[in-house]
């Protein structure tokens, strides 16, 4: 079976982390297609190349810097959940899920696992954004559609999984919580399925790239080991 489920995995957690070392997850496919549906070959790919090379030749992930963007968005996360189970369907906790079928591994931590053909993904939103997306994507004369900048990852999503649809949820506390119901698009994912295919092929060569190095006499590369300290990244 292609699809795994890692249900026992925490979000955040250190097993949470190690699960997805040098894999390419759904909030991340923007850096390797554009909005256009083009394979992305700019700074912001390039450098994703080298982070998951990095993270499968060391298998370890770096720590990032948790702000305060971060820390509300998790705690809004929580109260939109507990609101769509209340108003919507009862909502079941998964930490990771993956598949290869596409011959490249691609993975997705959902907010939530609805029956047996849905999802949820949750976005906490400063209240300007909320009210924007009320006006722009809840328009009467337009139907319900979902902010551009989370296509891609919820159509990654709904492809990792093979779920029947998604539900978006944008969420800021004091105004309406907005649930937009998304269903796959093939177009998008098989621009998806083509873009990973050749993000994973662009890792391989310089993975070879990279032991063809550790072969060169005339530089040294010495060996070191990594100390554990708490370190920040911005």
């Amino acid at each position: 079976m292609t699809i795994k489920y890692f249900p026992e995995l925490i979000q955040g957690s250190d097993e949470w982390l190690a699960a997805r070392i040098g894999i390419l997850t759904a909030s991340e496919v923007h850096k390797i297609l554009t909005p256009t549906l083009k394979i992305a070959d700019n700074d912001k790919t390039r450098a994703h190349v080298y982070e998951l090379l990095a993270q499968r030749i060391t298998q370890y992930v770096e720590p990032t810097y948790i702000g305060d963007a971060m820390i509300r968005g998790h705690e809004d996360e929580v109260w939109a959940r507990m609101t769509y189970s209340e108003h919507v369907a009862p909502v079941e906790d998964m930490g990771f899920v993956t598949n290869d079928k596409w011959g490249v591994k691609l993975g997705y931590s959902p907010d939530g696992m609805v029956g047996a053909d849905g999802l949820i993904e949750c976005k906490s939103r400063r209240q300007g954004l909320q009210v924007k997306t009320i006006v722009e994507n809840v328009a009467v004369d337009q139907g319900e559609t979902i902010p551009a900048e989370h296509l891609l990852q919820l159509q990654t999503g709904l492809l990792v999984t093979e779920r029947k649809w998604i539900d978006y949820i944008s969420y800021s506390g004091g105004l309406p919580m907005v649930v937009i119901r998304v269903w796959p698009n093939p177009q998008v994912q098989a621009a998806i399925i083509e873009a990973a295919q050749d993000f994973e092929a662009r890792i391989a060569e310089k993975l070879a790239q990279f032991r063809a190095a550790e072969t060169v006499q005339y530089v040294r590369l010495i060996p070191t080991e990594r100390r554990i300290t708490q370190e920040i990244y911005a």
